[in-house]
């Protein structure tokens, strides 16, 4: 269901920048709001940068665990009280919480990112599947963003009467344009390279039981690093279409 709109905020309009990978199917590109603003990227480097520091502030494990739940609670509580939107805060205190977990029971500090590691390892295996099989996973994401094709909308089709145009033919006519098929298999090369710098970086870390600078790596291989991809890859899938408007 879709939040009630508000009197003092203002639709979004078409050429507004959206937010996240909805940014991949729009006119203009904005880092600053993929990201959700300074909220945004506040939220998604709290918790860890709380914990880094804590860490080499006490070298002891509890109180960077602590410290960082605590930031990624106060987070969520923030948009709690102010009525916003908590998916984002949510997801983060999701992630810190199987940190923590992973951390405490094995009393290894570097276990607090381990799941990040794993979790960039499958996407990265997963992503050069779609290359190998010629399925590139960014064509899928964008023209479905570009169909506007959203749960309700799966919904209808599943329930269309026999005839109507299928809502879902977008999801794979574009593998038949060989333009596309290239335009998107680089961008999807652009995510596989984003998931194998920074396992390529954090691993050695990671095993080295190196916290600071794992820690900060983790940080600036985040959010920046993301953020940057995903202006490259808006750019590479955009381009055809800014071609042929100018032709």
């Amino acid at each position: 269901m879709s939040e009630p709109a508000r009197p003092d905020v203002p639709p979004q309009s078409a050429d507004t920048p959206a937010r996240g990978m909805r940014a991949l199917a729009g006119e203009e590109f904005s880092a600053a709001q993929a990201v959700g603003g300074v909220r945004g990227l506040v939220e998604a480097v709290l918790p860890g940068l709380v914990f880094v520091v804590a860490f080499v502030i006490f070298t002891d494990l509890t109180i960077p665990l602590i410290a960082s739940v605590v930031a990624a609670l106060v987070l969520v509580v923030a948009r709690l009280v102010q009525r916003t939107p908590v998916t984002q805060a949510l997801g983060g205190l999701l992630g810190i919480a199987i940190g923590v977990v992973w951390a405490w029971t094995s009393g290894e500090a570097e276990n607090y990112y381990a799941g990040g590691l794993l979790l960039n390892a499958g996407y990265l295996v997963v992503l050069l599947v779609t290359i190998l099989v010629r399925r590139p996973a960014v064509g899928y994401v964008v023209e479905a963003l570009r169909a506007g094709l959203t749960p309700d909308a799966v919904k209808a089709e599943a329930n269309r009467a026999d005839g109507e145009p299928s809502v879902l033919a977008a999801l794979t006519a574009w593998r038949d344009d060989p333009a596309k098929m290239r335009t998107y298999t680089i961008a999807t090369w652009l995510w596989v390279g984003l998931f194998a710098l920074r396992l390529a970086v954090k691993t050695p870390l990671y095993f080295a039981g190196d916290i600071a600078w794992l820690g900060t790596f983790h940080l600036l291989l985040g959010v920046p690093l993301w953020a940057l991809v995903l202006y490259l890859t808006w750019y590479v899938v955009r381009r055809p279409k800014v071609q042929a408007q100018a032709g």
